[in-house]
């Protein structure tokens, strides 16, 4: 299982940015499931790297529960 949430911590961005900021949205629970199942085995773990490239996720980002 993955945990994914958000707390808008007063930000007033609109829903889209929000979900992004805090890696809910989609791009992110796919990555979150490849990830999953790479840890499983059941994919290598190359394809969680080429998704990253693929999705445009910048893996430096800082983590948003911090930032």
């Amino acid at each position: 299982m993955a945990t994914l949430g958000t707390d808008g911590f007063g930000r007033s961005e609109g829903r889209a940015s929000l979900r992004d900021f805090f890696e809910v949205d989609a791009k992110f629970i796919a990555l979150a499931t490849l990830h999953e199942l790479a840890l499983d085995g059941k994919v290598e773990a190359s394809v969680v790297e080429k998704a990253i490239g693929e999705l445009g996720i910048n893996p430096e980002k800082w983590n948003p529960v911090v930032s």
